[in-house]
């Protein structure tokens, strides 16, 4: 696969602006070799009126919307960020409440899906925060204080049965008599 594909599909999918660095380890690709790659795909977005654009700041590079785009995004995302939330993005939101900090990938084994857009509505929202983790070299999400002031308490501890669902080691092998066991955490 080429590299400039490949760069391409990892700024698509992370949250985060990526470094050359970064991309040059994923790839296996020399940094001279990312930054040209890198150069060539902001040339195409640029010059081909395409949908979306390659920023760069501070040596780090994240995929965006194209300006021109900009009004109808804003009323795309004031719309689905103003809107009821989804049962699935309920039940991700109440994993990371009771959970948190966890990281994705526990969060996707949890739910038994691809949490990455449910994280992405979260975060724009303002109902999650991600931090990075070096050590695990991942990120962990938690919930925000603003959403722990909307809902009147004064911590996640405060939550009803927090202590019980916190600690609760969930073996989702269905086969397992704990994932049988395992409660509806209230959302």
């Amino acid at each position: 696969m080429n590299l400039k594909s490949q760069i391409e599909s990892l700024l698509f999918v992370s949250l985060k602006s990526l470094g050359v660095k970064e991309i040059a380890a994923l790839t296996k690709a020399e940094p001279a070799e990312v930054e040209k790659a890198l150069a060539d795909l902001a040339a195409d977005y640029e010059n081909n009126g395409r949908g979306l654009a390659l920023i760069a700041a501070n040596g780090r590079y994240q995929l965006t919307t194209a300006p021109g785009n900009a009004a109808l995004i804003k009323l795309f995302l004031q719309d689905e960020t103003s809107g009821e939330l989804s049962q699935p993005s309920l039940e991700a939101l109440t994993i990371i409440a009771y959970r948190g900090p966890i990281a994705k990938l526990e969060l996707d084994r949890i739910r038994g899906v691809n949490c990455s857009l449910i994280i992405r509505n979260l975060l724009l929202r303002g109902l999650i925060e991600e931090k990075f983790e070096k050590s695990a070299n991942e990120y962990f999400y938690a919930v925000t204080p603003d959403f722990i002031r909307w809902l009147g308490l004064g911590g996640v501890e405060k939550l009803p049965d927090y202590e019980k669902f916190n600690k609760l080691s969930l073996d989702m092998n269905p086969a397992s008599p704990a994932a049988e066991s395992v409660p509806n955490i209230p959302a």
